[in-house]
């Protein structure tokens, strides 16, 4: 019978060491492991003393001191299953190391009673779980580690720590090392640390850990190590920073830190520093000079933040600082003279600043430096790049979106220039390809976007064997050198959008991942077996080009594809069922603006994932696929411009995430809403139902849902609602969705939708009744358009809570009653039509309502006062609004000065023509006249006379030879 591993260790330290090693073994077999990848478990056997076994530890007595298993995880070998509490018997532990660092497991290494666990390791001293799941409340596992009373090392990261950690353990003056980093619900704070502590470093890096640094931080004379990223931490850096003389890395990046550095002082006492990360706050002013002063300082990364200055420094020849990172700041001026001292950097970074001025030819000076950034400032004047070949080690280079006039190349020793891996020269006022590039074999990473080269792509660009990232877009190239063959296998990630490029589909990069060709002037099929070279594509845009004829069905193999966009071609024919298979990995579909007929497939996969789906202005029929309901993730649904018909897609109200919606102009009936449903759309910005039939009144309940339009967001923190794909997190794709509005009476295309923009288009249905109350909740609202309706009643006097409100559309409907005042009181409201009602009284004066022109509410009877010129003693009838357009459409329009037009041409032509149908003698003049200037134009004619139906009848023949 197998003795379980939950009672082995209870008696291990009891026995001899030869029953030590009969029960270690039982408990090695009582794990889950790989034995091909173990470095210690695998050594453990019958036939060595278990004080020899690997990670195994025996004091004198050769009883066990030390179990050490944390290679283990480290080489893959990933053991799991239960800790036993009963390991809590050996006594004399000193060092217990469960660490787990290897890939993450199904089913990891887990402690469900840590208390037990420690209870009797009266003598630990070095404690190191990480990676194991620590299970039960707070209390539990932090009260049983201030029972440790020898404590000097506690390692627990990634344990899945929750609650509230103790500070009390920070003042246990024997611990000398505490990391309980990657604890996400982990909460705390720290206290007042005690003088002259023990520890020497502190770790608490992804966690919740908030609040101030006390001033007592000052007391840790021994700290070394301090991480406090990715924290909550607030407040100044306290000055009492300078007593720390020991520290040697500090990381307090991705915090809420705030205003400028209290003193130089502040670094000035940290001479051992080496590292310092102070990235992703909000730390602004002076960058002090005693930071640079320090002798043994190496890295500093200061991005990120609100800095505006760097305080002059001199005497740092000796300075050791390789790597420093001040992007993303206020810094403003020329580069900072100080920076060309520090002789031995290597990395310098100072990219999306406000530097200006020529870049100083004295930054040659580094010979030592191979990373250089300075993108995306104000740098102006030119550039002669060719002098950067006297920096032997460079290897990263990016001058992109600057001011410079122009990047010269002299070409002079091409085959002399450093081998970079990667040069970015966006935006440089390039007008060819530099030829230095054709000899770095060595490049992976070229990007020369947003220039001015214009002509032919040349065939060399495809022979850099270690190219992986290509992009060549906004350019005016027209063509390519030759065929894209022979291309490099490392070549990934392609960008050619927004160039000239024509004729028929380029070819295809088999190893792609990435692939833009959007935004050109191709025009052929597109490949029938283009799907079978896309195993490995992820991205692919044809958008804005000519292609035309099928989509091949190939692309259905395209099994890793996450965006398809062919939108704006002239594809024609039916959408491939197959293609909705792809939903599973598919997040942007967008077929919109092609010639697409047919119904839409309803083969959307239960486990949808797509995120987008527009298929508008195409001639796609049928009703609306139920299967869209499994795609619970979708944020975009735009299939307006089509002839879809049937009800309100009620199916689609359980898509939380939804935030565009639109049907415009196809033959959807009857209702709107689902009466059975109060809406879950919390996240809806833009709806557009226009140009439908829906009817019936709008549904009060289904609006009362719609959460996103009640917020009213200032829009300060606003952001682009793009979607991200990709293989990882580290090298993603941004989609960028965009949607067309009816916006002040003009069609808008909103290329990149704010997340504060929200708007909703129920124009030209039949919708009838009061305008709900509801929809004046809306405080977000942006663009409201109810014209072309049956609405009746009052405009409702809470309209005015539509704060952001710039476009107003009412226009075409029943309504009647006074403007209410609270109307004047929309600040931003840029455009109104209230024409075509039966509203009364006075237009509201001393507002901006006196702004708009007369013809937004013209049509009204007895609507009177500025700026409508008529007054209420002449009772003006109101106009009767034209009818409803039969084919909803605003083409189907009157426009009269067309029509006049032609009725002049028809009454000009009609004097000139009349007389000759109804007056003989007329017509017998107007021939004869016109037979005589026919002979003197042709001499070869002559009169013959001819006898037809017994009249005789004088024509006009040719002469014959």
């Amino acid at each position: 019978m197998k003795i379980q591993p939950i009672l082995l260790l209870l008696v291990i330290s009891m026995v001899s060491c030869d029953d030590e090693r009969s029960l270690l073994l039982q408990f090695k077999n009582s794990l889950t492991f790989d034995p091909d990848y173990s470095t210690k478990l695998k050594t453990w056997n019958q036939s060595i003393e278990c004080c020899d076994w690997s990670g195994v530890t025996c004091n004198d007595e050769a009883h066990v001191i030390a179990l050490d298993l944390i290679e283990e995880n480290i080489q893959g070998a990933g053991f799991v299953g239960q800790v036993p509490t009963e390991i809590s018997q050996l006594t004399r532990l000193v060092t217990l190391d469960l660490s787990f660092y290897g890939i993450s497991l199904d089913s990891p290494l887990e402690v469900q009673d840590f208390g037990k666990l420690v209870q009797n390791l009266t003598n630990i001293r070095k404690l190191y779980l990480d990676g194991v799941s620590i299970s039960g409340e707070g209390h539990e596992w932090y009260n049983a580690l201030l029972l440790l009373p020898s404590l000097e090392e506690l390692s627990m990261s990634d344990c899945g720590l929750m609650g509230t950690f103790p500070p009390e353990i920070f003042q246990i003056t024997t611990l000398s090392y505490i990391d309980i980093s990657v604890n996400q619900d982990l909460h705390g704070s720290f206290l007042d640390f005690p003088l002259n502590g023990s520890l020497h470093t502190i770790i608490v890096g992804h966690t919740k850990f908030s609040g101030t640094l006390p001033l007592s931080m000052g007391n840790m004379v021994n700290l070394s190590i301090l991480y406090l990223y990715n924290c909550h931490f607030s407040g100044t850096l306290p000055i009492s920073f300078s007593k720390l003389t020991e520290l040697k890395e500090m990381d307090l990046s991705n915090n809420n830190f705030v205003g400028p550095i209290s003193s130089s002082a502040l670094f000035e006492g940290m001479q051992s520093l080496s590292s310092i990360d102070l990235s992703y706050n909000s730390i602004s002013g002076t960058i002090p000079s005693s930071l640079f002063m320090i002798p043994s300082l190496q890295y500093v990364d200061l991005s990120n933040n609100q800095f505006s200055k760097l305080e002059e420094f001199i005497d740092v020849f000796t300075s050791k600082l390789e790597y420093l990172d001040l992007s993303c700041n206020n810094l403003s001026g020329s580069i900072p003279p100080p920076i060309f001292q520090l002789r031995g950097l290597a990395s310098l970074n100072l990219s999306n600043n406000k530097l200006s001025g020529p870049i100083p030819p004295s930054i040659i000076q580094h010979s030592g430096l191979n990373e250089l950034d300075l993108s995306s400032n104000k740098f102006s004047g030119a550039m002669q790049i060719d002098a950067l070949v006297q920096l032997k080690n460079l290897n990263d280079l990016d001058l992109s979106f600057n001011k410079i006039d122009d990047v010269n190349f002299t070409d002079v020793a091409l085959s002399t220039f450093p081998q970079l891996r990667s040069l970015n020269l966006a935006s440089c006022n390039l007008k060819t390809f530099p030829g230095f590039l054709r000899y770095q074999s060595g490049l992976n990473e070229l990007d020369l976007s947003y220039n001015q080269i214009q002509g032919t792509v040349p065939n060399w660009i495809w022979r850099l064997d270690s190219l992986g990232y290509l992009d060549v877009s906004h350019n005016f190239l027209t063509n390519f050198e030759g065929p894209l063959q022979n291309l490099t296998q490392n070549l990934d990630t392609i960008f050619l959008q927004f160039n000239q490029l024509q004729g028929p589909f380029p070819g295809f990069l088999h190893y792609a991942a990435v692939v833009d060709y959007s935004s050109n002037n191709f025009s052929s099929v597109i490949p029938v077996d283009i799907g079978h070279y896309m195993s490995n594509t992820l991205y692919l845009s044809l958008a804005n080009n000519s292609f035309h004829g099928s989509i091949p069905h190939s692309l259905c193999s395209a099994s890793k594809l996450q965006v398809l966009d062919l939108s704006h071609n002239k594809i024609s024919g039916k959408v491939p069922h197959c293609l909705m298979n792809l939903g599973e990995t598919l997040g942007v579909l967008n077929l919109g603006n092609n010639e697409l007929t047919g119904h839409i497939p309803d083969t959307f996969p239960s486990s949808c994932a797509l995120h987008t789906v527009v298929l508008n202005e195409n001639r796609l029929a049928g009703p609306l696929p139920k299967s869209l309901a499994h795609c619970t993730a979708l944020e975009v649904l735009d299939v307006g411009r089509n002839q879809i018909v049937g009800a309100f897609p009620c199916f689609l109200s359980h898509i939380s995430k939804l935030l565009v919606l639109v049907l415009r102009n196809n033959k959807f009936h009857g209702p709107m809403g689902c009466p059975k449903d109060n809406g879950l759309w919390n996240m809806i910005q833009i709806v557009d139902a226009a140009f439908n039939n829906f009817s019936g009144e709008l549904p009060v309940k289904w609006f009362r849902g719609w959460k996103k339009m009640i917020s009213n967001d200032d829009g300060a923190n606003s952001e682009l609602s793009n979607i991200q794909f990709g293989r990882d997190n580290s090298d993603p794709i941004y989609y960028q969705d965009s949607v067309t509005v009816i916006s002040k009476g003009q069609e808008m295309e909103l290329v990149k939708i704010l997340t504060i923009f929200t708007s909703i288009d129920f124009s030209y249905n039949q919708f009838e009744g009061p305008i709900p109350i509801e929809l004046m909740k809306f405080k977000a609202l942006f663009l409201l358009n109810l014209s072309h309706n049956a609405f009746s009643g009052q405009i409702p006097s809470s309209i005015e809570n539509l704060n952001q409100l710039e476009s107003l559309d009412l226009s075409m409907n029943s309504l009647e009653g006074e403007i209410p005042t609270e109307l004047a009181n929309l600040n931003f409201l840029s455009y109104l039509n209230l024409s075509f009602n039966h509203l009364t009284g006075k237009i509201p004066t001393g507002t901006q309502l006196q702004s708009f022109e007369a013809s937004s509410f013209e049509g009204n009877n007895g609507l009177y006062g500025p700026p409508l010129t008529k007054s209420p003693n002449h009772g003006m009838h109101a106009l009767p609004p034209p009818e409803m357009p039969p084919c909803g459409s605003l083409a189907c329009e009157v426009h009269w000065n067309l029509v006049s037009a032609e009725m002049g041409l028809v009454f000009g032509l009609g004097i000139i023509f009349g007389p000759l149908l109804f007056w003989k003698k007329w017509r017998v003049h107007y021939c004869q006249f016109l037979d005589k200037i026919l002979c003197q134009i042709f001499p070869q004619l002559t009169h013959n006379f001819e006898r037809r139906g017994g009249q005789n009848y004088k024509v006009l023949v040719w002469r014959r030879c």
